[in-house]
């Protein structure tokens, strides 16, 4: 134990004399001397002080009392800040070096200034603020200033004792800056605030106001106001507080109510607050509709229309409209309207109010109905033999009509609740006695309604016969028991419809077509109207002759017909008739071969259509002149070196004849002179064959080419005569 004691003293003993040997080496450095200290800012003191050589730096140090606040600084001035405001402190300072530091210096006192006031600022108004401030520790007074943040116009300032000031004469809605600050018993000023306040704005001025008395509903319009951000238009009455808010210089308060007084005022507001009120505007709203409506009708076609009085109402007036779309009204300052109605008629009734802002809202529309009209218009649009249909205008109010027919023995009756009846089951040409009554629930029947006569259409008739005579004049007849009445007979088919009329029990049809078949009906007619068509009689008409007849010469002996099929023919008979007798063929196709026939003769062509029923046409057409007969005795004759003499002997009848020969080095045709009945050909090589051939020529012109042909051959016999040798017939052309 004594051992580890004499250690301990031993090491101290040793450190000791370590630090005397450093501090020999190197001293601290000099205590700085303060000049001044001072404070401009509530929370710090300032420090001046002369430069210790071979200082870095410097250690601030300030006490109260309190607490002891060091702040490290590199060189002079030296500033401690985080100190209270109003407070005295006492200053040292302490150089520092490698070396360490020195010493505190001297103690010097100073004193934080006042701290700054902390400001509440308002508009009370658009042309004041008023500055509000808690008291500051040591102060004894307080400057405030104002000025308008844009710079403009000059600054207020005000001093005062007290913790609350208001700048008054300022300009509405426009934006100020507030600085204040407070000074102690020495005059010396402490730290300023400073904010910002705008003036509350002025009221809008020149409020205009329009009703929408339809809407129920009014648009408010004012002049701006500077500085205000937002404006508020009340609309206040006896029962109800109504309100509307925008940035703009208008704005709609809807749901007004009719018959209402309002008192309007507008504010205006920005971030300072609201501005006063504007002058208030009376808007008086339109009137209620008029209530508690009554409507008589004392004596029937007089309406009276009555009812109670509303607030604000100046006059009346009331509309009628009846449902045919006719509108009548009346104005008055009263509270009853007289008006002229008719039967048969709902009307529509409103009463509105009116006053300067306009008409009252619609209120109830009543309806009253007077009695129902007897129908006037009964028209039959149907009249038959056995039943009648009538229509009418439709009676307003009627809800339901009752028809009546009387003969005198039955009566037919039919109810229903449209303005058309249909009575049926009645007798084919008869009078009736007809009458429709109009009903309705609310005013009851009108029985005073006039009856109408109508008499049925006639009864239907028969047709007993239809004929035809050889001039294909169709006759109908049938057997009636109308009386005064007309009959119209009809044959209608596919080529038309056709007619004949006879107040009689007959009538006549001409010109029908050829080839048609028709449906023959019978009507009578009255001025009732027209019967039911009769029961239908078939009838057919002769087939229609046919047309493009063509007559062609095959031969000089036969002939074929041609044609073009009429309608519904199904076979022809064609003939050909002179007086050499008679040629004839019965065929179904278009054409026909006739033999027999003589040449040179004029002939009767006539063709019968005959149909499947039998009905045959007979159709007459010109006459047909059969070709002129083939020569007879056709001769050569030779005429000198090169020419040829052709010779024949003319058949009966008078015609004209062409001749051909037709060999191997040409054709050569000649034509004899009228009556002549030889011709001559020149300048016809010889020393060859020709067929020769003699033709009657047409009145037409077109040669006939069913003559015989001939062959001779034509020799040289080293002179300028030569033979003409007969060869023999050629049949083919």
């Amino acid at each position: 134990m004594a051992g580890g004691r004499e250690t301990c003293l031993t090491l101290i003993g040793f450190l000791l004399i370590c630090l005397k040997m450093v501090a020999s080496a190197k001293s601290a450095p000099e205590i700085p001397t303060i000049d001044q200290a001072y404070s401009k800012i509530s929370n710090s003191i300032t420090v001046e002080w002369a430069t210790v050589p071979g200082a870095t730096s410097y250690l601030l140090t300030a006490e109260d009392g309190d607490t002891v606040i060091e702040t490290m600084v590199a060189n002079s001035p030296g500033t401690v800040t985080g100190l209270k405001a109003a407070t005295l402190y006492e200053i040292t300072i302490r150089s520092i070096s490698a070396a360490g530091r020195s010493q505190a210096s001297p103690p010097k006192q100073a004193k934080t200034v006042l701290a700054a006031p902390i400001l509440e600022v308002s508009s009370p108004s658009s042309d004041s603020i008023l500055v509000q401030w808690e008291a500051v520790y040591m102060a004894i007074g307080f400057s405030v200033s104002i000025m308008q943040a844009n710079g403009l116009g000059s600054i207020w300032k005000e001093n005062t004792t007290n913790t609350s000031l208001t700048f008054t004469s300022l300009e509405a809605g426009t934006l100020y800056t507030i600085k204040a600050y407070a000074w102690n018993a020495n005059g010396i000023p402490g730290d300023d605030s400073t904010c910002n306040q705008r003036t509350s704005p002025q009221a809008p001025a020149n409020i205009q106001v329009s009703f929408d008395s339809g809407a129920l509903k009014a648009s408010f319009s004012w002049a701006l106001a500077e500085g205000a951000f937002n404006y508020t238009v009340m609309a206040l009455s006896d029962s109800s507080e109504l309100t509307c808010s925008t940035a703009f210089s208008s704005c709609t308060i809807s749901s007004l109510q009719c018959g209402t007084e309002y008192m309007i005022s507008v504010s205006a507001s920005n971030d300072a607050g609201s501005s006063k009120s504007s002058s208030t505007v009376t808007l008086k709203t339109v009137a209620c509709a008029p209530g508690r409506v009554t409507i008589q009708e004392d004596p029937p076609g007089h309406l009276s229309v009555a009812w109670s009085n509303v607030d604000l109402g100046d006059y009346y007036v009331v509309f009628v409209k009846s449902d045919d779309g006719l509108e009548v009204h009346c104005n008055t300052s009263l509270t009853e309207c007289n008006f002229l109605s008719e039967c048969g008629f709902t009307y529509f009734i409103s009463v509105f109010a009116y006053n300067k802002a306009g008409q009252s809202p619609l209120g109830d529309i009543f309806s009253y109905t007077t009695a129902p009209c007897c129908p006037s218009d009964i028209n039959p649009v149907l009249v038959s033999s056995d039943r009648v249909e009538i229509v009418w205008s439709p009676v307003r109010g009627a809800e339901l009509y009752e028809t009546k027919a009387a003969d005198g023995y039955n009566t037919v009756e039919c109810n229903d609740t449209v303005p058309a009846c249909t009575l049926s089951a009645l007798e084919c040409d008869t009078k009736y006695n007809i009458t429709v009554y109009s009903f309705s629930e609310v005013r009851g029947s009108n029985m005073s309604c006039t009856p109408q006569f109508i008499t049925t259409a006639p009864c239907s008739p028969e047709i007993k016969n239809v004929s035809r005579d050889a001039f294909s004049t169709i006759n109908v007849h049938w057997r009636s028991t109308n009386d005064d009445a007309t009959y119209t007979v009809t044959a209608q088919g596919e080529k038309g419809l056709y007619q004949c009329s006879s107040m009689g029990e007959s009538c006549t049809m001409q010109g029908l077509p050829c080839g048609s078949v028709f449906s023959v009906t019978a009507v009578a007619e009255t001025q009732a109207g027209r019967s039911l068509p009769s029961y239908s009689v078939p009838l057919e008409t002769v087939p229609c002759c046919p047309t493009g007849l063509t007559v062609t010469q095959i031969t000089q002996s036969v002939i074929n017909v041609s044609w073009t099929i009429g309608r519904v023919a199904q076979t022809h008979v064609a003939v050909l008739e002179s007086h050499t007798g008679q040629s004839k063929c019965h065929t179904h196709q278009n054409y026909c071969l006739l033999g027999c026939i003589t040449c040179g003769v004029n002939y009767t062509v006539t063709l019968k259509a005959i149909s499947a029923t039998g009905l045959t046409a007979d159709c007459s057409y010109q006459s047909y002149f059969s070709g002129a007969c083939c020569p007879l005795g056709v001769k050569l004759y030779r005429l000198g070196s090169n020419g040829i003499r052709i010779y024949w002997q003319a058949s009966r009848g008078s015609a004209s004849y062409s001749t051909d020969l037709y060999g191997s080095k040409g054709i050569f045709t000649c034509t004899p002179s009228a009556g002549l009945s030889f011709c001559d050909v020149t300048e016809i090589p010889c020393g060859d064959v020709y067929t020769v051939m003699v033709s009657p020529v047409a009145e037409t012109g077109l040669k006939l080419t069913f003559c015989p042909k001939k062959i001779y051959s034509v020799t040289c016999s080293g002179s300028t005569l030569g033979m003409v040798i007969y060869r023999g017939k050629r049949n083919e052309e």
